[in-house]
């Protein structure tokens, strides 16, 4: 009897958990509302485990840019690291897209560097998103979370990626490390290679990271690696010696397939406790 209803629990339990959606464990949405424009941003955010049981820490805030893909990816890989201890615990951010945006419309306007006649899709938005990040989701979470404000990161892939190099540029300060993972540099005829950086006024670190494969030979349109690179030597002809840059070739990784790689690798370097 005892073995029958074992199983008997087992099964039911089962059946409840496949009946439930994951959710990610503590985590919220909340809405935040650009004035300049009146979009509405969804903004997702995870605090540490050790959050409501450490009442007097303060935590750093990871940023991130394309939420709706990069927060579950950021929540997945640092919970055995955070938790464990191998990484100092964090705050994670995720800014998402605009709410009724169609498909890429959102991140091509937000994190474009500049105007491309050639675009279909609104472009050259970068410096208003930057602008909305320090002005109005930065007070919220300062206001509503436990922060250490001045360590702040910044994580982007891609064109998100291309809009970290440009707040590294423009706004150095405002965070004090970036992820730039396989940034789109040919944007624009490689518009951000000309824009002239401001010398942070702090130390910063920035990981920057690129597949082996993301070439044209490998079936991608531009050689990111090429402009990766070139995208290296402009921030430590301009970093003024107040950066700390790490580059890195992540063997075999394509530009669809290098992200989880970087963020983890660059998170580790920055936020490691080795």
């Amino acid at each position: 009897m005892k073995l029958l209803t074992f199983f008997t629990c087992l099964l039911f339990c089962s059946l409840a958990y496949a009946n439930d959606g994951f959710e990610i464990p503590r985590s919220k949405t909340v809405e935040l509302i650009e004035p300049s424009s009146n979009r509405v941003y969804p903004i997702f955010i995870k605090i540490p485990r050790s959050y409501k049981s450490n009442h007097d820490k303060k935590y750093p805030v990871i940023y991130l840019t394309d939420a709706l893909y990069s927060f579950q990816i950021a929540s997945g890989v640092t919970r055995f690291t955070m938790n464990s201890g191998a990484m100092k615990e964090a705050i994670i951010v995720g800014v998402s897209y605009s709410k009724d945006s169609q498909g890429a419309s959102s991140r091509v306007r937000d994190y474009t560097t500049s105007k491309a006649e050639s675009w279909k899709l609104e472009t050259g938005n970068a410096q208003g998103h930057a602008q909305f990040i320090r002005e109005i989701v930065f007070p919220y979470i300062d206001e509503n979370y436990r922060t250490t404000p001045l360590e702040r990161t910044l994580v982007g892939h891609s064109l998100g990626g291309l809009f970290g190099a440009y707040v590294l540029f423009k706004h150095p300060d405002m965070f004090s490390s970036y992820i730039l993972g396989s940034p789109s540099v040919w944007f624009n005829n490689y518009n951000v290679l000309t824009i002239n950086g401001i010398k942070s006024s702090t130390q910063i670190k920035v990981y920057l990271s690129v597949g082996s494969l993301e070439k044209p030979e490998f079936g991608e349109r531009e050689n990111m690696i090429a402009g990766a690179r070139q995208l290296a030597n402009k921030i430590k002809a301009q970093s003024g010696g107040n950066t700390a840059l790490k580059f890195n070739v992540i063997d075999g990784a394509k530009h669809v397939t290098a992200f989880p790689t970087t963020l983890i690798q660059g998170l580790d370097w920055i936020y490691g406790n080795n």
